[in-house]
């Protein structure tokens, strides 16, 4: 097992064996199913706005909504690494995910580091603080943001996902499997 110090406190760091899950339930496509696997209940996708404390808002209320899930803890953080970005824990072994095969670093965390940890440069902060990608210990849900897009996506339980859509700060919509997830009015890359 492979460990970090951050923050005075000792992470664990992932490897293939806990995204293989997720690895081998994605394809290449425009439905949800590039960035979340067909396990869930419901799917949703939320646009990352523009504006940065837009940005900042939405981040906030993801997390907060996340956090009042009953998921297990502690949950996993994935940084994906695009040469430009904070991946929090450089020098550790990364794991590769997605079609494209990008590599993220995966830490064992929770969601108090994953408000604080992704500090970078603007095309990170272009997609706000949060990680790439987050879930629980128990899979209960799953959240992804893909390199090149301007949303996230999530899966989980039907009542998650109704209240990201019913959430003021958050421009969310359902999606069903084989629908393309691309949000109206922007385009997938």
């Amino acid at each position: 097992m492979i460990t970090r110090v951050k923050d005075g406190e000792s992470w664990r760091i992932g490897t293939g064996a806990e995204v293989a899950w997720i690895a081998g339930g994605v394809g290449t496509s425009l439905a949800i199913t590039s960035a979340i696997p067909p396990v869930y209940e419901a799917y949703a996708t939320i646009v990352i706005p523009e504006e940065p404390g837009e940005r900042r808002r939405r981040d906030s209320a993801l997390l907060t909504l996340l956090s009042e899930h009953p998921a297990a803890r502690p949950w996993w953080l994935g940084y994906l690494d695009t040469g430009n970005d904070d991946i929090v824990f450089p020098d550790v072994p990364k794991v590769d995910l997605y079609q494209r095969s990008w590599h993220y670093v995966l830490a064992e965390a929770g969601p108090a580091q994953a408000a604080a940890w992704h500090q970078g440069e603007p095309w990170s902060l272009r997609k706000g603080v949060l990680p790439d990608l987050m879930f629980p210990a128990d899979r209960s849900w799953l959240f992804s943001t893909l390199w090149d897009d301007d949303w996230s996506c999530l899966g989980g339980p039907a009542a998650l996902v109704d209240r990201l859509l019913r959430h003021p700060h958050l421009e969310a919509r359902s999606v069903a499997l084989g629908q393309d997830a691309t949000p109206p009015g922007h385009q997938a890359i």
